[in-house]
């Protein structure tokens, strides 16, 4: 089931929809070099339609080259990136969600980005981060 939501960065430069891949239930974080140290949940989506601010979106490729990350230039919020397992797909900071938190979601799925696939690894599930309120 597919449904459209508003996003934005930080400072409201860059405004854009996505088409979630299955609500959120898709959530989760990656144990890669880049991903653990941006820290973001994400949710991934079939499209992403950018309404405002492409010329102020940043692009940044690592390890294989093969796919671009989206950061806004002005308050270096990243926004999206296109996924590396499923070029079809981009990852997108569910923070960036209109009424979305990453602490929304009480458990989230940790992919093993350490031993992705595309570079021979077995991939799969790392873990899990948990969030509890007191």
């Amino acid at each position: 089931m597919s449904e459209k939501r508003s996003a934005q960065c930080h400072c409201g430069a860059v405004a854009f929809t996505v088409e979630l891949v299955d609500g959120f239930n898709t959530v989760r974080r990656c144990n890669c070099s880049f991903c653990r140290m941006r820290g973001a949940v994400v949710a991934f989506a079939s499209s992403v339609a950018i309404s405002k601010g492409e010329e102020t979106l940043t692009e940044y490729r690592f390890h294989s080259k093969e796919v671009g990350h989206y950061f806004c230039s002005v308050c270096g919020i990243y926004t999206f990136h296109q996924s590396r397992s499923h070029p079809e797909q981009y990852g997108v900071n569910v923070a960036c969600i209109d009424g979305v938190s990453p602490f929304d979601f009480p458990a989230v799925k940790v992919t093993d980005g350490n031993n992705h696939p595309k570079d021979g690894g077995p991939g799969g599930v790392a873990g899990w981060i948990l969030y509890q309120p007191e």
